[in-house]
C-alpha cells in the first residue's frame, strides 16, 4: 500500500461514514473520529463484498459498490451508537 492509497482510504472512509451518519435517523452518541473509523471499515468491507460477488469495475464511480459501502456505514454507525448507548 502506498501513502496515496492510505490517504485515499481515510478520505473515502470519512465521506462514507459521514453519509451513513447523516442518513441514519435520530441522534447518534458517537464522535466524528469513530464515525470516520466506521466509514473506513465500511468502505473496505463494501469493496471486498463487491469484488467477491463480481460487481464489474467501470471507469468512473462504481455506484453499486458505493451503495454497499453506504449501507454498511449506516449499519455500522447504528451498531456502534447502540453499543455506546448501552454501555452508559
Amino acid at each position: 500500500m502506498t501513502i496515496e492509497s492510505i490517504i485515499g482510504a481515510i478520505v473515502i472512509g470519512a465521506v462514507i461514514g459521514a453519509i451513513g451518519r447523516l442518513l441514519l435517523p435520530g441522534r447518534q452518541a458517537i464522535g466524528w473520529i469513530l464515525t470516520i473509523v466506521v466509514g473506513i471499515v465500511a468502505a473496505l468491507i463494501g469493496t471486498a463484498i463487491a469484488q467477491a460477488i463480481g460487481v464489474e469495475t467501470t471507469p468512473g464511480i462504481d455506484w453499486i459498490e458505493l451503495l454497499m459501502q453506504v449501507v454498511l456505514a449506516i449499519v455500522g454507525v447504528g451498531l456502534v451508537a447502540g453499543l455506546r448507548r448501552g454501555a452508559r
